[in-house]
């Protein structure tokens, strides 16, 4: 049966842990009012993007309250947020979570940090190092969190594991008037981004990209789903706040991978007798 899926493209107030929690309570219930059996929230969905001195202060534990009032809401609603991971050992995570009948199904933890640019992610969190798989009642998840997404290796990853459907958190800014295209350029760069990564991977690719300003940046929205054959089945306009419903059919992957049987075909070891000539080449 297809999943109703909701996107929730909204402006999260800079560093407040409170306002975050009552705008994804609103969220939650719209929703449920929807009949949408999951909801995804973009990239730091909890706290806002630019924290720098405040990241330590908005920092959360697996069991926080914050986190606790999230998972209680999340029977019969799969719900997808973005926040700040306080690990065990101190370290600070960009991290996504994802809770499912309520229970903490699943963390990922950014491992592609942007620091270049107008970012500097790597002054305050550490990176993740896995690409595990989310195994939610409504399919095999693969989370990648914006920049993941550049990396090609952490979708092909998932895509050996059997990932049907790719969640990109993301807090992408407005760049650039494409002049070959309508609309922003930075919009028409993610789009071109999600139809390759599904298009190879035969799977469902879901972004979820946030709105509104921090520090002088402005966020493009843009949010949007794109099936298993590469084809845009849902958007949104880019820079307003907006709600995203559509339905998400795991058939779709079947019938693209009998149609051209990538994964069957794939040659793992190849890559990994080469990558094993580049990290130690033979002296």
């Amino acid at each position: 049966m297809p999943t109703k899926i909701q996107i929730a493209q909204i402006d999260p107030a800079l560093g407040n842990l409170d306002a975050n929690l009552g705008l994804h309570r609103t969220e939650i219930t719209a929703a449920r009012e929807s009949g949408a059996e999951m909801l995804l929230f973009p990239e730091l969905s909890l706290t806002g993007y630019f924290l720098k001195d405040q990241t330590a202060e908005v920092a959360l534990e697996r069991d926080s309250e914050e986190l606790e009032a999230i998972r209680e809401q999340s029977k019969e609603l799969t719900i997808g947020v973005g926040f700040v991971e306080r690990a065990p050992d101190g370290r600070l995570y960009n991290a996504y979570a994802i809770f499912e009948d309520q229970q903490l199904l699943h963390v990922h933890r950014k491992v592609h940090l942007v620091t270049y640019g107008m970012f500097e992610e790597s002054r305050d969190f550490a990176a993740g190092d896995h690409f595990e798989v989310a195994q939610s009642k409504h399919g095999k998840l693969g989370v990648l969190i914006c920049e993941d997404l550049w990396h090609a290796p952490s979708s092909w990853l998932y895509f050996l594991k059997g990932v049907e459907i790719f969640l990109v958190p993301s807090a992408g800014p407005a760049r650039g008037v494409s002049a070959e295209h309508a609309g922003l350029g930075s919009q028409n760069t993610w789009s071109n981004l999600l139809t390759s990564t599904s298009t190879l991977s035969q799977s469902w690719s879901i972004y979820i990209n946030r709105v509104g300003c921090e520090d002088g940046i402005t966020f493009a929205g843009g949010s949007q789903a794109i099936d298993p054959f590469g084809a845009q089945v849902a958007d949104l306009d880019s820079l307003g706040s907006g709600r995203l419903t559509f339905e998400v059919d795991l058939r779709a992957c079947e019938r693209a991978r009998i149609q051209t049987p990538l994964r069957r075909d794939e040659k793992p070891w190849l890559v990994l007798r080469d990558l094993q000539h580049i990290v130690d080449p033979p002296r």
